[in-house]
């Protein structure tokens, strides 16, 4: 605890600095010195202020899940770490070297979905447009800051555990810009909740955000389901209290995920890295000498969706090996009864959008 005091009083004076410039940045388009450019189409932003951690990639596949069935749908990522450049468009085909890990793992999810990448969101959407004019409306993943897209309704995630509001700049906190921006939201999302928060805790969170009157607020959990064998999904198991488990994971945040593992397992070890890090050769053996060093018969090694993306770049090593890699499917759900509200103010957003 006080080393960390420590740390943030020593990173301090970075942090004025990359405020200074994240305040600059917001001043051009602030002062319409740049003016963003808007779509014909309605563009639909999931993001945060903050670095990673908050549920995007989740949160994403909801508004998938909801919208793909009725509308042409296509979704818009940096795709991030990735080895190409410019523009691409996903194939199911493609590992995360070439797409990223959640352009891919939308790809693989949902076949029909028209998923692209590209560093430069305006020319990707251009892109996207000439290439399938019929998309009606688009998902842009992580463009909160990237204001050069007026997009036509800004969804801004912040964690319950982790609010923006009381978080600063970039490297003693996690801000990307200030807080002041999340006026530019339509919807804000309060994700991993607990079950058990109530109407109090809501109101009381909602009283120190100052929501202005143009915006909503919704409340969101993960629900997960039971592990599938990462290369069978129809071979599922239920985790048990005497399943031993080797988590992997390379996640912003896994405080939610191993606080639902912990409920359900007695025998837990976390392996945990970097957001997005790119599992090597060497990576691999670990694994698998921990692995083998378990001592339960019921032993598993588990994983996210996002972090199967990648650890599927070692499929003849995790075959060969035999290794019971599964992984831990998650879904997002609305507290307070909110579900249906949430469903219906998109729903009505697209009905009633004009270019």
């Amino acid at each position: 605890m006080v080393r960390n005091i420590i740390l943030k009083i020593l990173l301090f004076p970075f942090s004025l600095i990359y405020g200074f410039f994240s305040i600059l940045n917001s001043l051009i388009y602030e002062l319409k010195i740049v003016i963003p450019i808007k779509f014909t189409i309605p563009v639909i932003n999931i993001g945060n202020l903050t670095v990673g951690g908050t549920g995007k990639t989740p949160h994403i596949e909801y508004l998938i899940n909801l919208l793909n069935p009725y509308i042409k749908l296509a979704v818009l990522s940096r795709g991030y770490k990735r080895k190409t450049k410019g523009f691409r468009r996903v194939e199911k085909t493609d590992d995360v070297k070439n797409a990223g890990d959640e352009p891919l793992l939308f790809k693989r999810k949902y076949n029909d979905l028209n998923v692209f990448v590209s560093e430069n969101r305006v020319e990707g959407i251009s892109q996207m447009l000439m290439k399938i004019p019929d998309i009606q409306t688009v998902l842009l993943d992580d463009a909160f800051q990237h204001r050069s897209i007026d997009p036509a309704l800004n969804i801004l995630l912040t964690e319950y555990d982790y609010p923006f509001f009381n978080d600063f700049y970039l490297p003693s906190g996690r801000l990307r810009e200030w807080r002041t921006g999340y006026k530019r939201a339509d919807i804000i999302i309060v994700t991993k909740c607990t079950v058990d928060i109530t109407e109090k805790d809501k109101e009381n969170f909602i009283s120190k955000i100052k929501l202005q009157k143009k915006q909503k607020i919704f409340f969101s959990y993960y629900k997960y389901f039971h592990p599938y064998f990462l290369y069978n999904s129809q071979q599922r198991i239920e985790l048990k209290p005497e399943t031993e488990v080797l988590l992997i994971s390379a996640l912003a945040s896994t405080s939610y995920l191993i606080q639902y593992l912990e409920s359900k397992v007695d025998n837990l070890h976390s392996l945990e890295f970097t957001d997005h890090h790119q599992f090597n050769y060497d990576d691999m053996e670990n694994f698998k000498k921990i692995f083998d060093g378990l001592k339960s018969k019921n032993k598993i090694i588990l994983t996210t969706e996002k972090d199967a993306m990648r650890l599927d770049m070692h499929r003849k090593f995790i075959l060969d090996n035999k290794l019971p890699v599964f992984v831990l499917p998650v879904a997002v759900d609305f507290l307070f009864d909110q579900k249906y509200e949430f469903d219906e103010l998109i729903k009505l957003f697209l009905l009633n959008f004009k270019s």
